[in-house]
């Protein structure tokens, strides 16, 4: 299945790109992907899963604009056309 991934603040930097259009296999989880991304790209590893394989505290996930914490968090399923938006905590002061 094919997902579109966006990346911003330093998710952006480590990664490259603003957006990338990915295969997955059907059943694809957004753990699944996070992990894949940490994998894929060594700046990242340790930033988006935390040692117990979550979504890390310091990461927000949206499927299709909705946080994944309010569905199954790192166990939801993913499905072809999902887009993915994976943004470290804005702050400001």
């Amino acid at each position: 299945m094919e997902l579109e991934l966006r990346y911003f603040a330093m998710i952006r930097e480590a990664v490259g790109e603003r957006t990338t259009t990915r295969e997955f296999d059907s059943g694809t989880t957004v753990r699944d992907v996070l992990a894949t991304l940490e994998n894929d790209y060594p700046d990242l590893e340790g930033t988006l899963l935390a040692d117990d394989g979550t979504i890390a505290r310091s990461v927000t996930v949206l499927r299709n604009g909705t946080n994944v914490t309010h569905l199954e968090r790192g166990a939801t399923e993913l499905a072809d056309g999902d887009t993915l938006s994976i943004t470290p905590p804005v702050t400001g002061g």
